[in-house]
């Protein structure tokens, strides 16, 4: 019998790689915590009709990418395939808006999308994501991005831009809307397939067409930037000056307009230059008729979400992370020293201490080795003769240094040996 793998677009991810994950998910969780965001957690699979309702039947995303079936009780299920639908049912659900003031929320975990699994994009893969729910100002719109530059800079990204734009209000988007069915119409058999198809359900999608023709086509297609009316444009402008005053650096890009159908006013991508085609890190915007398309009273809105995959391919190609932090590797061989080792261990873990127990009864010459191979800052050694006089063999491995002591003095040096192991 053939042994049972991973799905395709799915992955195991190992203890080595899982520290960069901590790392980052640690760094996101400190800015947030600053700016005074609060985790939210969601399920990961809803009613069909969430997704539908709130990303848009016209997008590739409920066309062609969602994950969906039905349950036991003959209902619609999905995966989610984004984070934000989730929470704002969420807000909606829990009158979250009923506390008063504004909802700043946070998320983190997996998603899922059926779509062709290539390096960075996944059919599981995780995100990030901020919402601020309850308010229409454009300094909203500014502390997201500026939270998010930091979390990137934080964690050692470089080479990193961010595009703005304006998609302006539902009005300004309908007229955009057509202006680009009557610019594409006329090339309409010039278009790849599915731009073709994306004509006059989504046209907006076909600006993200990779497709060679198409952009040459799409180069010559009106910009957003001149169908903004002048409450979109004011905030467009209270954003670009705000990013200036905070010495954000950012370029304009009338063709992006992201993907799915919620988003208003702002849109936003930050992208890498390190990453090859795949290259955005974090995208987001104001979506400020969501809360209200899904049901709930009428609410302004904005937020992003980071790909964590590739914040890691990202990393890993710019900084190997150091091996992890040892501070005790602990052997002993005998009945008597076997099972003072036990106890030993825990009042040292109680004390603060990193301790791993070496489980393998080898000779000690290969515990030994073990403890080297771990990078321990120093070995514990419990033998008959110690375990006798309830001592222990201290050996700090990057000196070679080496004394017994009582395991009770041990465990009352708590300060001593926490300075010795950060300055060896």
């Amino acid at each position: 019998m053939s042994a049972i793998k991973t799905l395709t677009g799915t992955r195991d991810i190992l203890p080595d790689e899982i520290r960069y994950w901590q790392n980052v998910e640690e760094v996101a969780r400190t800015i947030l915590k600053k700016a005074a965001y609060r985790e939210i957690r969601t399920p990961i699979f809803e009613q069909t009709s969430l997704f539908e309702r709130g990303i848009g039947e016209a997008t590739d995303v409920v066309g062609k990418e969602m994950y969906t079936f039905k349950d036991k009780g003959d209902r619609s299920i999905t995966l989610r395939p984004e984070g934000t639908a989730g929470v704002v049912r969420a807000f909606i659900q829990n009158s979250l808006e009923a506390q008063g003031g504004l909802q700043r929320l946070w998320y983190a975990g997996p998603m899922f999308r059926y779509e062709r699994p290539q390096q960075g994009r996944m059919r599981q893969f995780h995100q990030i994501g901020v919402e601020v729910l309850g308010t229409a100002d454009p300094r909203a719109d500014v502390e997201v991005i500026a939270i998010a530059c930091d979390i990137l800079q934080t964690i050692g990204l470089k080479n990193l831009r961010l595009d703005i734009n304006s998609v302006g209000n539902k009005e300004d988007r309908q007229n955009y809307r057509q202006a680009l069915i009557d610019y594409f119409t006329p090339h309409k058999s010039e278009l790849d397939a599915d731009s073709q198809d994306r004509l006059t359900r989504n046209p907006l999608r076909i600006l993200d067409s990779k497709n060679e023709r198409t952009q040459e086509i799409v180069a010559g297609a009106p910009s957003i930037l001149d169908y903004l009316g002048e409450e979109s444009r004011s905030h467009f402008d209270q954003v670009q000056l705000m990013l200036t005053n905070l010495g954000i650096s950012y370029q304009l890009n009338p063709r992006l307009v992201r993907g799915l159908d919620y988003y208003t006013y702002t849109a936003f991508e930050i992208i890498s230059d390190d990453l090859g085609a795949q290259a955005t890190v974090c995208g987001g915007g104001r979506y400020d008729g969501l809360v209200k398309e899904l049901g709930g009273p009428d609410t302004a809105a904005v937020g992003w979400a980071m790909g964590m995959e590739r914040l890691i391919i990202l990393l890993q190609k710019l900084q190997p992370l150091p091996p992890p932090n040892l501070d005790f590797y602990l052997v002993s061989r005998g009945e008597k020293a076997e099972q003072q080792s036990v106890l030993l261990a825990q009042k040292l873990r109680s004390a603060g201490f990193i301790v791993e127990m070496d489980l393998s009864g080898s000779p000690f010459s290969k515990q030994f080795k073990r403890a080297v191979q771990r990078g321990a800052a120093a070995c514990l050694v419990l033998g008959d003769t110690e375990a006798e006089n309830e001592t222990v063999q201290l050996k700090w491995l990057a000196s070679g240094e080496q004394s017994a002591i009582a395991q009770s003095e041990l465990l009352a040096m708590t300060s001593e040996l926490q300075q010795k192991i950060n300055n060896p």
